[in-house]
């Protein structure tokens, strides 16, 4: 048989299983469809309110109703920007949120590490302990923790209080305990799907237990890595509890605790709030887009495998 004829075949054959790999629309994928679809407008309805809020003026919406079009302006994102001081506490949130993520995914690398590379009688419950800061109600630990940040001495440069309270690194401490334990459980069952032959090839070149994890985990954990990293940096930014409990200096809130101030003492303009609320929402917007490829993929890599 002649190539050409061979060719002819297996093209033939694969445009005659073509059709075959298309799944038809049946009434239940339509309603499938039809309920995604669904589902994806009850998600997105709060955020495009919130917006078109934002873009009317008070006066007119307290004339005409909120179930309206029109009076149009931009006048209250200016004044949101300006009233609620964004650019400072947009700074604040970076001093808090960059260093917690960094620190958060190193030891949670640290620790998945070990956990997965090495087989000892306690790792179930190292993981248990790390996973178990998730389990816990951040309520329940107000009282302690407020009496432990007023107790705890820091130097004059760390903290302009001399207190673990009302500073950045007390946020950052909290946010890295509460956001360590997920990461740890997400890494170390990465981490076990990687093949231990590059371990022991990399014993056999005389690698160290630092440089297998340095030069032979972290590169092969870049995308579950990046997937997290989106979340936390979602999660830390928008952290709005801690801000208000363990600070007292207003210019150090972070920019979700900031909102605070588009509120008045007998009168809020949910416009006002809602222009705020955008702004703030922007930066993770922005970072989810971003690394939206390595987010996607950190989440299915893996997804195939028997």
């Amino acid at each position: 048989m002649s190539t050409a004829t061979a060719t002819r075949r297996t093209g033939g054959e694969a445009d005659a299983d073509a059709p075959a790999l298309r799944r038809r629309l049946t009434p239940l994928r339509l309603l499938l469809h039809g309920f995604l679809i669904a589902v994806s407008l009850i998600w997105l309805f709060p955020i495009a309110w919130a917006v078109l809020t934002s873009l009317r003026s008070y006066e007119y919406t307290a004339a005409n109703g909120y179930v309206s079009f029109g009076g149009w302006t931009f006048d209250n994102y200016v004044t949101a920007w300006r009233t609620a001081e964004f650019g400072q506490h947009f700074l604040n949130s970076v001093y808090i949120t960059v260093p917690a993520v960094l620190l958060t995914l190193f030891l949670a690398s640290c620790v998945a590490f070990v956990i997965a590379r090495f087989s000892w009688k306690l790792n179930l419950i190292l993981l248990g302990v790390f996973t178990a800061a998730n389990l816990l109600p951040q309520q329940a630990l107000l009282i302690p923790l407020f009496r432990l940040y007023t107790e705890v001495p820091l130097p004059e440069f760390m903290s302009d209080s001399e207190l673990l309270y009302d500073s950045y690194w007390g946020l950052i401490l909290i946010n890295v305990a509460f956001q360590c334990g997920f990461c740890v459980f997400v890494l170390s069952n990465y981490m076990k799907a990687l093949p231990r032959d590059l371990y022991e090839a990399a014993m056999v070149d005389g690698a160290s237990v630092w440089r297998q994890y340095w030069q032979v985990t972290m590169p092969l954990c870049r995308p579950a890595l990046a997937a997290l990293a989106t979340l936390e940096v979602t999660w830390i930014y928008n952290e709005f509890f801690w801000a208000t409990v363990l600070m007292r200096t207003g210019d150090k809130f972070p920019v979700t605790s900031s909102l605070n101030n588009l509120r008045g003492q007998f009168f809020t303009d949910n416009n006002l709030v809602s222009a705020g609320s955008v702004l703030v929402a922007i930066p993770t917007l922005v970072i989810f887009f971003m690394l939206q490829r390595h987010f996607v993929r950190g989440l299915t890599l893996g997804a195939s495998k028997g």
